[in-house]
């Protein structure tokens, strides 16, 4: 939504005045107990009653007046009374909280009118709901509203007059978690008690901030007054009698306009009837009636990138539907174009019937986040939208994906082998000969290609660098990956984009899923639909929708996830905090959990809406950093937990299989429509039961005092080291839904063909499957008929990137058949191997290997930590027909250190000129002769394994192998 920067000025002004002083503020915390506290509870048995089994205290005598032990006051109760007459009616629990556990009385002593008092608590029982009252009070919320011990309360009121506050405990045990008292309160009142509407971006509305609470009102409906004197904002219907008034709570006012998608452009309308157009991210489209006596189309593009004359884009991008046409041009920079349509008759173009529209505005995608870092272009587009030269688009339908063919260089020596099928060609890129980049376009519905590895389409690139990039993309609005994901391992340079996955049925099981040692990824625009039913209980609405693992420089961003059970889960096993990634401007629609849920990366999570996430938003374990900021929460009650620790532990045994905790830092997020059951905690109000950092500003470092309660975790500070931070400029918070869900939002173009709306009364609290929206996924079909009859056959050239044939010059124009646009390399294909830095032997399925190059530099980082020096100078090895030249010296510095999560075959690889032995977990080994080369054989069991230096030796190639391969 845009800003409206001069609207109610002196409104704005006098809210900001009322917030301007604050003083007086009193806080007690009881879930921190001082030392001296403890010990002089300790020391005075006379009055106090330990409890070991508890770590409790409870009084022995009757109580009135300021709570003593061993003739000093507490600390922790210093300025407060109280009255119980019973014994055991008062308890500590050290570390805990404090509990009236009969029916006693707490008095504030010599409070001032207006000043407002906030206490959190629950009751002390499972199913006995209780609640607490007060005194001297008015416009409380909270007070006097039972609960059990799931439910924590925030009771808050203002102060009627000069004088004392009492709390009680009518129904009995009642835990007490923290006292505040301030003259200025950030406490908003449940939702309940206001009339505010929810966000809805199709209206112009008035935004009230309150601390991290926001509240709506549509500005067609209401009229705001404020009293500067008394600290009030009150808000009036135009027409009803209800009132709601704001007492010194509101932050800021703001407003915004509903969203206008109103396209410019203007037509030059012939015969050809055009129903709809726009430009998008680096894309635009046209679609138009279908003409009689039309048997094709072509369609032309000019303007920006594409430069002043008409030019014709690639056949396949034309296609039919059932009543229209529709083309869609990607590879454009962001700028101004031009899409003219000619109709096709008796073979030949009809200027005469054409039509044309120009003025549509192309933008560019936002490229944010460690998927950039180092000057990178993950896939095959360079960053400004444009295809990279040498570039080899494929375009992959339901009716072609096990027929397309394309020529692939398969050897160091320049030797092409001819390859059909989907999988079948990847698999060819994976062996590192072939240098162009590669663009797999899909056009419609897609099933299982025949030769999908265990149901998924795989890009395995077996961590070679050869090929610059690999792009798999949707065209237009309606490109569906049905029954398959896409799985990623020992790829460098990916980018997945606009497709949608529905009903993933492989033995993985993720829609996108990352494995090991990949970076430079970029995953964006993509709709996260339901996948099949797994063998596990929390399975049933599919695996991972986008999961991560042993990957570093990641962005993961604009994409919608639709009610998935596990939206993204990071990290596994082996990860550390120098792997970087980026989640920002997904919209987690409904969504229950992992958004993400991390184990040991620095993630920076930025920007995302959680709308209705049932069960928890961000998930921080394993010694993780996570900056968590300017994100807003619909209706989600736990929007972020750090495991074993604060609202993890509330209300259970924990979420995360009691890992060791990771750290959040957050900043900026807004919480919206927040229920009864919402908890977040900062470490701000417990240091120890937190779930967060709450920073002051965005560039606050996290001081090292702030660690987990399980494993003792500190925040690295990665967001605030510029040696490691890119650039980025975050949208506000209030801002994220109308971004996240308006034209350039998340998810495909347009959104996708299908839609689908949820009903907040029922799918933000509930886990189970929407069976609707189940049964309409399930039964997804396409509206395309397919690409123009053929008649028009010959490609054209969709703007930013030459084609040609492999081994091919730069220039050449590569031919066209069936479905794909094949190119090639630019000069000679291929090379010496052995030449540059590390090269790895070709790998297949769950192989990990790593090699050696210049400078200390090794292969597969994400998966070996390794530190020593490296030689080009000690001879060469060849193993499987890679020759590897580069070795890594076994000196008494030298280390390698890995983790596998199952048992395996590790073998390494020796100079046989050398000596070639080598500690494996402290065990001398020795290898045997092989060919040029000794190779040692070790089984390794599931775990963490060093190797080190055993006698001097030259190591050039590391290899493991899953057990029974």
């Amino acid at each position: 939504m845009k800003r409206l920067n001069k609207l109610f000025c002196a409104l704005l002004t006098g809210v900001l005045a009322m917030n301007a002083n604050m003083a007086g503020a009193q806080n007690w915390n009881f879930k921190s107990t001082p030392s001296d506290d403890e010990a002089n509870l300790k020391a005075d048995s006379k009055n106090w009653k330990y409890d070991s089994t508890n770590d409790r205290y409870s009084n022995l005598n009757a109580l009135n007046g300021a709570l003593t032990a061993n003739g000093q006051s507490l600390k922790m109760t210093d300025g407060l009374t109280f009255e119980e007459s019973e014994t055991d009616g008062l308890r500590i629990d050290v570390d805990k909280r404090l509990i009236l556990n009969k029916k006693g009385t707490i008095t504030i002593v010599g409070l001032k009118e207006g000043q407002v008092v906030t206490v959190e608590g629950t009751s002390s029982h499972k199913t006995t709901a209780r609640s607490i009252t007060a005194t001297n009070l008015a416009g409380t919320t909270g007070f006097d509203q039972k609960v059990t011990m799931e439910t924590t309360l925030t009771c808050t009121g203002t102060v009627e007059a000069d004088g004392d506050v009492t709390i009680s405990n009518p129904d009995g045990g009642f835990y007490l978690y923290s006292i505040n008292v301030k003259d200025e309160s950030e406490v908003t009142p449940p939702v309940s008690s206001y009339n505010d509407v929810p966000l809805n971006t199709a209206k112009n509305q008035m935004v009230l901030t309150l601390g991290s609470e926001v509240k709506y009102y549509n500005t067609d409906d209401v009229k705001v007054a404020f009293n500067r004197e008394a600290g009030t904002v009150t808000v009036t219907p135009n027409a009803g009698t209800w009132q709601d008034v704001y007492t010194k709570t509101v932050n800021s006012i703001s407003f915004a306009l509903a969203k206008d998608d109103t396209e410019g452009g203007e037509v030059s309308e012939g015969d050809v009837k055009i129903k709809t157009y726009s430009g998008w991210f680096e894309t635009a489209y046209i679609e138009w009636e279908l003409l009689s006596g039309a048997s094709s189309y072509n369609v032309y593009v000019k303007g920006g990138s594409v430069g002043s004359e008409y030019t014709k884009i690639d056949y396949q991008l034309v296609r039919k539907y059932k009543s229209y046409g529709r083309a869609d041009v990607p590879g454009l920079s962001a700028g101004t174009y031009s899409l003219k349509v000619v109709p096709v008759i008796g073979g030949n173009e009809d200027e005469s019937k054409a039509s044309s529209v120009d003025g549509i505005e192309v933008k560019g995608h936002d490229r944010t986040g460690f998927a950039f870092a180092n000057g990178k272009a993950p896939g095959a587009y360079n960053n400004d939208g444009t295809l990279k030269k040498n570039a080899v688009v494929i375009y992959v339908t339901d009716d072609n994906k096990d027929d397309i063919t394309l020529d692939v260089v398969t050897s160091s020596k320049g030797a092409v082998t001819s390859c059909k099928g989907l999988q079948t060609i990847l698999n060819s890129i994976k062996k590192g000969y072939d240098s162009r980049v590669f663009v797999f376009r899909m056009i419609g519905q897609v099933s299982v290609p025949a030769d999908a590895d265990k149901g998924d389409i795989v890009v395995d690139m077996g961590g070679k660098t050869t090929c610059p990039g690999v792009t798999v993309e949707g065209i237009g609005n309606d490109a569906v990956a049905d029954g398959w994901g896409l799985r990623v391992k020992n790829a460098s340079s990916v980018e997945i984009r606009n497709i949608g996955f529905m009903n993933c049925s492989s033995s993985e099981g993720d829609n996108v899923g990352l494995q090991q040692d990949n970076e430079y990824v970029w995953v964006h625009n993509c709709d996260m639909f339901y996948g099949n039913a797994g063998s596990d209980a929390d399975q049933i609405k599919g695996d991972g929708a986008l999961d991560c693992k042993k990957s570093n420089y990641i962005t993961f961003s604009y994409n919608h996830f639709w009610d998935n059970g596990k939206a993204c889960l990071l990290g596994l096993s082996g990860e550390n905090d120098k792997m970087y990634i980026t989640y920002h401007h997904n919209w987690f629609d409904h969504s229950d959990s992992r958004h993400p849920r991390i184990r040991s990366y620095s993630a920076h999570v930025y920007n995302n809406y959680f709308d209705g996430c049932a069960k928890y938003g961000v998930g921080s374990t394993n010694a993780s950093s996570v900056f968590v900021e300017n994100n807003y929460y619909r209706n989600t009650n736990r929007p972020m937990m750090i495991s074993m620790q604060g609202t993890d532990v509330a209300f259970g045994d924990g979420t995360f299989s009691s890992e060791d905790g990771g750290i959040i830092k957050s900043y900026g997020n807004a919480f919206a429509e927040k229920s009864s059951k919402f908890s977040f905690i900062t470490y701000q109000q417990d240091n120890v039961e937190f779930d967060a950092y709450e920073a002051s500003e965005r560039n606050e470092k996290v001081p090292s005092s702030v660690k987990t309660k399980k494993g003792g975790t500190t925040y690295n500070n990665f967001d605030t080291d510029p040696s490691i931070m890119y650039e980025y400029t975050p949208d506000p918070a209030n801002e994220v839904v109308s971004v996240v869900t308006g034209k350039y939002g998340a998810g495909r173009l347009q959104h996708g063909d299908f839609q689908w709306s949820f009903n907040n009364s029922v799918d933000d609290s509930s886990y189970d499957v929407n069976k609707e929206l189940k049964s309409a996924v399930t039964n997804y079909k396409t509206t395309l008929v397919g690409i123009f009859d053929g008649s028009n056959d010959e490609s054209g050239n969709q703007g930013g990137g030459e084609t040609t044939e492999p081994g091919g010059n730069e220039g050449e124009t590569g031919e066209t058949t069936g479905g794909e646009t094949t190119g090639g390399n630019e000069g000679e294909t291929g090379g010496d191997e052995g030449e540059g830095e590390g090269t790895e032997t070709p790998v297949t399925g769950d192989v990990i290997t790593c090699s050696f190059g210049e400078n200390k530099s090794y292969s597969n980082t994400a998966f070996f930590t390794i530190s020593g020096n490296t030689s080009g100078t000690k001879g060469t090895i060849t193993v499987d027909g890679t020759a590897y030249e580069y070795c890594l010296k076994m000196e008494s510095s030298t280390s390698i250190k890995f983790t596998t999560t199952e048992d395996m075959t590790l073998k390494l690889y020796f100079g046989k000129k050398d000596n070639h032995n080598i500690n494996i977990d402290g065990n001398k080994e020795d290898a045997v002769a092989e060919g040029d080369h000794y190779v040692l054989t070790y089984s390794l069991p599931a775990g963490q394994h060093e190797l080190t230096k055993a006698n001097t030796a030259n190591l050039y190639l590391i290899m493991l192998i899953p057990a029974g391969k």
